[in-house]
């Protein structure tokens, strides 16, 4: 399976990539902690992971804040490497929930211009996990940033 991570931290206006070994992580807690160590006081931190065509996921740290996560696919990203540092781990509260189900918080990332709105209809359309991000990643303004990840 082939996993694509990225983290970028703001500095004002401008954001910046971190290295972050985010599958040495154990959970959620660990993952908040390697985030906020990258960032410069109050700014925000994001995650992105994207698993091929499958599923995608963004986690947002700000300052003292809980970490904030949406998921594409609840399911997926259960059954992933990832599911622990996501806090999205595989529970008897999983049964009855549809593949393809978004989980999380879909305000994430409405201030750095993409709206609960517009996640959801990403997930609905199925839209492609490396366009989704993009589509994100432009509305955000770090576009360049993320592309030069890849």
């Amino acid at each position: 399976m082939s996993y694509f991570t990225a983290v970028l931290a703001r500095d004002g206006q401008k954001w910046s990539p971190h290295i972050v070994d985010v599958e040495a992580l154990e959970d959620l807690a660990e993952l908040s902690v390697a985030l906020r160590a990258v960032a410069d006081d109050e700014e925000s931190v994001l995650l992105f992971v994207e698993r091929e065509d499958a599923w995608w996921a963004v986690v947002r740290v700000d300052a003292d804040d809980d970490p904030r996560v949406f998921v594409s696919d609840v399911l997926a990203a259960a059954a992933s490497p990832y599911a622990q540092v996501l806090d999205v781990a595989e529970s008897d509260e999983a049964e009855g929930i549809e593949a393809g189900t978004p989980y999380g918080d879909s305000d994430v990332l409405a201030d750095l211009g993409t709206p609960p709105e517009a996640l959801t209809q990403m997930c609905e359309e199925e839209l492609v996990p490396m366009d989704a991000l993009a589509a994100i990643a432009e509305a955000g303004g770090f576009a360049e940033v993320l592309d030069s990840l890849r």
